[in-house]
């Protein structure tokens, strides 16, 4: 399977923001983009415009909007790639909570039945520690149920996707989530791969002078010879990468988010508030892009030789912004980021793959980011 472009759907402007699904849509299309990642955020605004009756429900009302998200996004040549986040789902100490998410997981498995996707993405659980398990086995549990409830789906089984986040309470490495995956074992359990969640936690840190972890460099050695040790890690088993950058954070974005020994529950992870806010497309180093991403992308597409869905995903203030040309913007921005992964990564690409097919030269394969439709620098 050759590399697709895709994007998540938030990344091409918050809903809350004023931007709309179906736009945001038209500018994925518009700009070369295959698959999309369905932020759940996203479906739920759109759930709220349709036009209620009488005895309609909030939950067929999501139903209702998958079925037109599913046909809008077919009228694109888009395809749903997954719907997410599942949100806080393992480890919860309070079983009562966890029977709440076994709820919405059984909602979220009609949904993903009307949009016509096949997988469901669960980032680690990212809650105050007092109201997560410390046991590993305990997360396992819950995820390996997950699991089998998705494979127990019909007409087609559903997958799911596991991402460590890297300012998860208990999981907040690559390795980490490998080891959950592995140890969940069952078919339709596997991991996403992020670069910048890679190297936000081994690489990075927000909170010193350059973002640079003391023990950058060894500490980064050593994660990437582990993620090419096939004693260790299985490719096989990641079902999609997102390819992501991140600028510093500014002075006093870090701040101010208080202590969590006396405000648990309102204290936000350093490297989660760098993460909403500074999040970059690969390569946009004029942007002030500075994580060594490249570095992490060459084991994952040359040493690793993965070849499948590639998602630009990316979070940062300027989704927020209400100006209408954020989504048009941010999907140039994206697919410029592609042809520049493409040309460093030597990737081999659908588009590449149907050019050769019409017996077009391989020089035109990056259409259609060619022909001026793409005009972000890089």
């Amino acid at each position: 399977m050759p590399c697709k472009l895709a994007i998540t759907s938030m990344s091409l402007g918050r809903c809350q923001a004023g931007h709309s699904l179906i736009h945001k849509l038209d500018m994925a299309h518009h700009h070369g983009y295959r698959g999309i990642e369905l932020f759940h955020d996203d479906l739920s605004a759109l759930a709220s415009d349709l036009t209620p009756t009488t005895d309609t429900n909030e939950e067929d009302k999501e139903l209702a909007a998958a079925h037109l998200v599913r046909q809008l996004c077919a009228d694109r040549d888009l395809t749903i790639i997954c719907l997410q986040p599942l949100l806080h789902y393992e480890g919860l100490l309070d079983r009562a909570e966890h029977a709440c998410r076994l709820a919405q997981l059984t909602r979220w498995f009609a949904l993903a039945r009307a949009l016509g996707t096949d997988m469901i993405q669960i980032p680690s659980s990212f809650l105050p520690p007092s109201q997560v398990s410390r046991s590993r086995a305990a997360a396992v549990a819950d995820l390996r149920l997950a699991a089998d409830m998705g494979l127990a789906q019909r007409p087609t089984p559903v997958r799911f996707v596991y991402e460590a986040l890297c300012w998860g309470t208990r999981c907040d490495t690559w390795e980490e989530s490998w080891e959950v995956v592995r140890d969940v074992d069952r078919p339709n359990f596997g991991l996403c791969l992020d670069t910048f969640n890679i190297l936000g936690r081994v690489w990075a840190d927000p909170q010193r002078e350059g973002g640079e972890a003391p023990d950058a460099e060894e500490a980064l050695s050593r994660s990437l010879a582990r993620l090419t040790d096939p004693a260790y890690f299985d490719v096989a088993k990641v079902f999609y990468v997102q390819v992501v950058d991140a600028e510093r954070a500014p002075p006093g974005l870090l701040p101010g988010h208080g202590k969590r020994d006396d405000d648990e529950e309102n204290w936000q992870p350093p490297r989660m508030t760098w993460s909403r806010n500074c999040r970059l497309f690969y390569g946009e180093t004029d942007k002030g892009a500075y994580l060594p991403v490249e570095r992490v992308a060459e084991v994952i597409f040359r040493e690793l030789g993965y070849e499948g869905w590639v998602s630009m995903e990316l979070f940062h203030k300027r989704m927020a912004d209400s100006d209408p040309d954020v989504p048009r913007e941010l999907a140039a921005r994206g697919a410029a980021a592609w042809v520049k992964l493409v040309r460093d990564m030597g990737l081999r690409t659908e588009e590449q793959e149907e050019k050769f097919k019409a017996k077009v030269p391989l020089s035109l394969t990056l259409a259609p980011f060619a022909e001026g439709r793409v005009s972000a620098s890089l």
